[in-house]
C-alpha cells in the first residue's frame, strides 16, 4: 500500500466532475488525487505551495550557512565599505 501524504483524497473521476468543489474542500491543505486507489498526484493550493517553496529556500540557506561557517574569511574595515 502506498503512503498518502494528505488528509483529503479524491479520485481522478471526482476531480474531473467537481474540480471547483475539490478546490473549495481543500481550503489550505493538499489533496491526494487517486487513480485506482493509489496516489497519482497531489493538488496544492497556491498558498500551501508558496509556503513549501519558502521552506525549501530556508533549508538551502541554512545549509549554505553551515558550509561557510568555518571560513575562509576576508578581513574588511568598515570604512572601506
Amino acid at each position: 500500500m502506498d503512503t498518502i501524504y494528505s488528509n483529503i483524497t479524491v479520485s481522478v473521476t471526482e476531480l474531473k466532475r467537481n474540480f471547483a468543489g475539490v478546490i473549495k474542500q481543500a481550503d489550505e491543505s493538499p489533496v491526494a488525487i487517486l487513480n485506482h486507489n493509489r496516489p497519482e498526484a497531489y493538488l496544492l493550493p497556491a498558498a500551501h505551495y508558496e509556503r513549501l517553496i519558502a521552506h525549501m529556500e530556508d533549508l538551502e540557506d541554512a545549509k549554505l550557512v553551515q558550509e561557510r561557517a568555518s571560513g575562509p574569511f576576508i578581513e574588511v574595515a568598515v570604512d572601506d565599505l
